[in-house]
């Protein structure tokens, strides 16, 4: 089963995450940010992993803090889900349209975190999140998950539009990499026989 359970408490955050990675895309969010919940709603329903958020954060100052820091847990959370990575496909990539926006994302599940995020914004907030901190959570989960992750804006003019493909094209990635291929499901996809941070 893989599953796994975080708990993450400083003095600027406290959250507890739980995922299944082969799950059916149930999910119970709740972060006190009501954009970045719809967010984390679509990553879970479109790669099918099962999610669970709670967190309480210093949101009198703003959503920063709250914001990485879940990234970090859900991070940690697949990370630890994954196992050894003994049997996954390890890469996975998808195209998302939303309307007038389109989105690209490549994911190797690699144990090598690295980020390129080529999105940009028009305003400044969606809602009461800033458009800004979208980058800061993709680069808290690629961290902590030990993810290669490339997500970028290929057009789009509803920022609105342009953040919700950017999630959902990162789950439909995912759902593909965490996936277990019937012909190597023992072994780890790597020429090395380990995923532990080498090339």
């Amino acid at each position: 089963m893989r599953k796994a359970a975080i708990t993450r408490n400083t003095t600027e955050t406290s959250i507890k995450v739980a995922v299944d990675l082969d799950g059916s895309g149930k999910y119970a969010v709740k972060t006190g940010v009501g954009f970045l919940d719809h967010m984390l709603e679509q990553l879970s329903r479109h790669s099918l992993m099962d999610l669970e958020v709670e967190a309480k954060g210093d949101l009198h100052i703003d959503a920063h803090h709250t914001t990485e820091d879940v990234g970090i847990a859900i991070g940690q959370a697949v990370n630890q889900a994954l196992g050894d990575r003994k049997g996954i496909a390890r890469y996975g990539s998808a195209y998302v349209p939303m309307d007038e926006a389109l989105t690209r994302v490549a994911l190797d599940l690699s144990n090598r975190p690295y980020l390129i995020w080529k999105v940009t914004f028009g305003r400044d907030k969606l809602g009461t999140m800033d458009t800004e901190l979208f980058k800061e959570w993709f680069q808290a989960f690629a961290q902590a998950a030990g993810a290669t992750l490339h997500v970028e804006s290929l057009y789009g003019d509803n920022d609105h539009h342009i953040v919700e493909s950017c999630f959902k094209a990162l789950a439909r990635a995912l759902r593909a990499a965490t996936e277990i291929d019937p012909r190597k499901a023992d072994a780890v996809p790597s020429t090395k026989g380990t995923l532990g941070g080498s090339l």
